[in-house]
């Protein structure tokens, strides 16, 4: 393509390191779909002309049936994936091939191909969490009055239902959702007309191939147009942290799933055995989506890493972008796919959630809390009674529920019979009445919020 500046071939290396067309062969719908839109655009503003545009057209019409019946022959002398297809080009509509580089440089042309396939990999980021969050909608409904314990520090803390805590989720998984629609947002600019770092003395419509191509606007800057990666960047950011997400939930059907919890249980679909011990069930899709997350981590510090040093315009460093996006982008489709499949297959043992939610005194606040509001202790001081309180079952070995009431009086004289009402564990759970709290008629107001936003 350069052979009138170079004498000689490259060296053997360089036919190993310079080839993309290995990976960036995944942009093929979006390297046809900007010539297409570059060479209408060319005709439009009489730059090439019409019968020249038709051949193109149907030459990009026959490259696209090839790739996608898998016939096309990509060649790694041609080195990627532009070159590949004007390569075919000028076999298919000859001469008129040549004219399609016109006004354009295979540095904007990337960053185009590039941003259409990071636009999409947002869509469909946001798909399947829309999916996770409907399977996670469907168990809250489920189990909206399951109580089960919650924990902090992994130590019982106070009873919460099982659909509060799978609505914990579906607000964080919005959140993602959020953060990809953003980078959506700001990504959809084009960078097609910018040429090499320049723009390009040929009268082109930059408006028109952006919006052929569904982005909101040209880039205002040529140079900033080819040499912009932070729209990767932000990518893989959005994807690390909801990869970080997912991690948080896969640990928790890690733990649940184990017989020391036995919350849940997972089908022979999202299990495994042992090959040596007969009576294993391995949450294993669990556990490859809590460490796939790694992966994701480590592509946004790869990218990072290369962008950090780059001065402005195109750099042969920046080949090194799409294998990250192309790895962040596979493992979280399969993550979420996979942790969408689990939730909504995981059968839950109610039963067992009670009993764990029972031990470690999981009502002392709700005593805390009636010595605050019925004898109008300060909390800090009823919360010192509570913890003595506390501290006597223990010694005796009851329950708050079964702790007499003498007990109770022995440490405040004014506790009265009434205080046995906010003591089991559905008095605590319907209690927490206050917006966004764990009493079912709550939960219900959440799932009924998010089945309207997810329709």
């Amino acid at each position: 393509m350069w052979g009138g500046r170079f004498d000689k071939g490259p060296a053997s290396a360089m036919q190993d390191i310079t080839p993309s067309i290995d990976f960036d062969k995944r942009l093929w719908r979006q390297d046809i779909a900007g010539s297409r839109a570059h060479a209408r655009m060319l005709a439009a503003k009489k730059i090439i002309s019409e019968a020249d545009r038709d051949a193109i057209l149907s030459g990009l019409d026959a490259i696209e049936k090839e790739i996608a019946d898998g016939k096309f022959v990509f060649k790694r002398e041609l080195e990627d994936i532009h070159l590949n297809i004007e390569s075919r080009l000028a076999e298919i509509a000859g001469a008129a091939a040549g004219r399609l580089h016109t006004a354009r440089s295979r540095n904007d042309q990337v960053a185009t191909d590039f941003r259409l396939w990071v636009r999409d990999a947002c869509a469909n980021a946001n798909d399947g969490l829309r999916e996770l969050q409907n399977a996670l909608l469907t168990q809250a409904e489920a189990h909206v009055a399951t109580v089960m314990p919650g924990f902090t520090h992994m130590q019982p803390a106070q009873p919460i239902t099982f659909g509060h805590h799978c609505l914990a989720y579906v607000e964080m998984f919005a959140r993602d959702r959020g953060r990809f629609g953003d980078a959506a947002i700001r990504l959809n600019e084009s960078p097609l007309g910018a040429a090499a770092l320049a723009g390009t003395s040929f009268p082109i419509d930059r408006e028109a191939t952006a919006k052929e191509l569904g982005f909101a606007r040209p880039m205002r800057n040529s140079l900033d147009a080819v040499s912009a990666r932070d729209f990767a960047l932000e990518y893989l950011a959005a994807a690390a942290i909801c990869m970080t997400n997912l991690s948080r939930l896969a640990g928790e059907l890690v733990q649940w799933t184990s017989p020391a919890f036995g919350f849940v249980r997972l089908s022979d679909a999202f299990t495994t055995g042992s090959s040596i011990m007969p009576q294993k069930r391995n949450p294993d899709a669990a556990e490859l989506v809590r460490g796939k997350t790694g992966r994701v981590l480590g592509d946004f510090v790869a990218l990072a890493t290369v962008v950090k040093g780059l001065a402005i315009a195109y750099g042969g460093d920046l080949q090194e972008d799409k294998e990250r996006i192309f790895d962040a982008a596979d493992t979280l489709t399969l993550s979420l796919s996979a942790m969408a499949g689990m939730i909504a297959d995981l059968h839950v043992n109610a039963d067992a959630m009670r009993r764990a939610a029972e031990a470690g005194f999981p009502t002392a606040t709700d005593l805390a809390d009636w010595l605050a509001r019925v004898l109008k202790k300060p909390f800090r001081e009823a919360h010192h009674i509570a913890g003595s309180i506390v501290k006597r079952a223990e010694e005796t070995g009851a329950t708050l529920e079964t702790l007499p009431l003498a007990e109770m009086q022995k440490i405040e004289p004014a506790i009265t019979q009434e205080i046995f009402a906010v003591l089991s564990l559905e008095a605590s759970v319907n209690s927490r009445e206050s917006q966004g709290g764990t009493a079912p008629r709550r939960v219900r107001e959440q799932i009924e919020f998010w089945r309207e936003k997810l329709k």
